[in-house]
């Protein structure tokens, strides 16, 4: 397996739409903070503004996700992001209106364009062969971790060295910029497929739903992540070393993440791809727990690097098992429920830590958070197996019905399966 096929210029220019879209998204929780911290309580202000742009984000990935149709990909997602460029604009031209008025401009921002990455990766899906697709999300993986571990120094380098309202106003720009990258992108998604929008499969509600536990681990995946960011500023003070190490640790662990995906893309792993989740889960839980209980610096960075390569896999492990279990009419909005269930998870396990830290000792919080992400992994891998042999008692018919009336049964590849390493994924039990 190689990431030849991913090299093409639609990809790239894909790649260019996808940064204008994401990186205001990394940007905002950190740019909002800034935007007000000089204001009377701003620091406050500055965490209910991001809380209003994170709720935004997990109340509007799967609304606008499930409305997604692949005749109107391109219109929809272009409105959603315009929408979200109006909320940015608002944001930067207006920093000293009332805190209401930002919460309300910061919950647009988050909320409009949320279905936009569910939207985006499955357009990806599209631009290659089906044998690249693991490729292709890993090279999805490898420009995310690139953008997160470029936004702060961006967002802390315009905010001190410009202006406040600077990293905001970039933020509208990028996202009007991936407005127009939409039109050098297909027009939809699925053309000519048997299931299509209009498909005779069960309601797409009911689809989303039957794939519960993809998004548990997907959101104990992120959690994880979240946990690292919003308490190693602590631990690193509880540790007696400098809180100014924060930044390049986390640079670091985002480093990891790309170089994680990239090595998951380069070949087909054996096993199952719940298996793989839980090892990997497993495996980012334990650097990030040693994370929390080495005293040295050094020894912090290398769990988080580790931490970050693992967690990048597991993400990439949710991504290709939601298409096994999901019809391709429901992928765009499958991937907007897992964006949502990830930001939703971020935001429990930053709340528990936050609320331990006045409490107890910040390598505790941490600690309570792994258990608290280790739990939500068996959960999600006890529902994955159970359905799993659901399908399997169901027989070849019962599995057609359960990917929401695709028929992967009959042979050959189906519609939506993976193929990894020349073998198809699709129906093999792998819920």
């Amino acid at each position: 397996m190689t990431y030849r096929d991913v090299v093409s210029r639609q990809v790239l220019a894909w790649a260019c739409t996808a940064v204008g879209a994401r990186m205001p998204v990394a940007m905002a929780p950190l740019a909002l903070v800034f935007l007000v911290r000089e204001r009377p309580g701003g620091y406050s202000l500055g965490a209910i503004l991001a809380a209003a742009y994170v709720l935004g984000e997990i109340g509007g990935a799967p609304v606008l996700g499930m409305r997604l149709r692949p005749e109107r990909a391109r219109v929809q997602l272009a409105v959603g992001l315009a929408v979200g460029t109006v909320g940015f604009l608002g944001l930067g031209v207006f920093p000293g209106a009332h805190p209401v008025v930002l919460a309300g401009f910061a919950f647009v921002a988050g909320g409009a364009p949320a279905a936009a990455t569910g939207g985006l990766r499955t357009l990806l899906s599209e631009l290659v062969p089906a044998r690249s697709v693991a490729q292709a999300l890993s090279v999805e993986s490898i420009l995310t971790a690139g953008v997160w571990a470029v936004s702060p120094a961006a967002v802390a380098g315009l905010a001190l060295g410009v202006a406040p309202r600077a990293p905001l106003l970039l933020a509208a720009g990028l996202m009007a910029w991936s407005v127009a990258g939409l039109w050098l992108l297909p027009a939809r998604w699925g053309a000519g497929e048997a299931d299509g929008a209009g498909g005779d499969g069960p309601p797409l509600l009911r689809v989303l739903v039957g794939a519960w536990p993809v998004y548990v681990v997907g959101a104990a995946s992120l959690a994880l992540l979240g946990l690292s960011e919003l308490v190693l500023p602590a631990l690193l003070e509880q540790r007696g070393i400098g809180v100014g190490w924060s930044g390049p640790l986390l640079t670091g662990m985002a480093v990891g993440g790309g170089l994680g995906a990239f090595v998951y893309g380069l070949r087909g792993w054996p096993g199952l791809l719940r298996t793989r989740s839980l090892v990997l889960m497993t495996g980012t839980s334990v650097c990030v727990a040693l994370a929390a209980v080495i005293p040295a610096t050094a020894g912090i960075a290398v769990a988080l690097v580790m931490g970050g390569t693992l967690q990048s896999g597991a993400m990439l492990t949710r991504n290709l098992s939601l298409r096994e279990v999901l019809p391709p009419r429901a992928l765009a909005a499958g991937y907007s429920v897992m964006y949502a269930a990830a930001g939703a998870g971020y935001a429990a396990t930053g709340s528990l830590a936050g609320a331990l830290l006045k409490v107890a000792a910040p390598s505790t919080a941490i600690l309570a958070g792994v258990c608290l992400t280790v739990g939500m992994t068996g959960v999600g891998w006890w529902g994955e197996v159970r359905r799993a042999r659901r399908v399997a008692r169901a027989g070849p018919a019962g599995c057609a019905a359960e990917r929401g009336g695709v028929a992967v049964a009959l042979g050959g590849v189906g519609a939506g399966a993976v193929v990894e390493g020349g073998s198809a994924t699709g129906v093999r039990g792998d819920g």
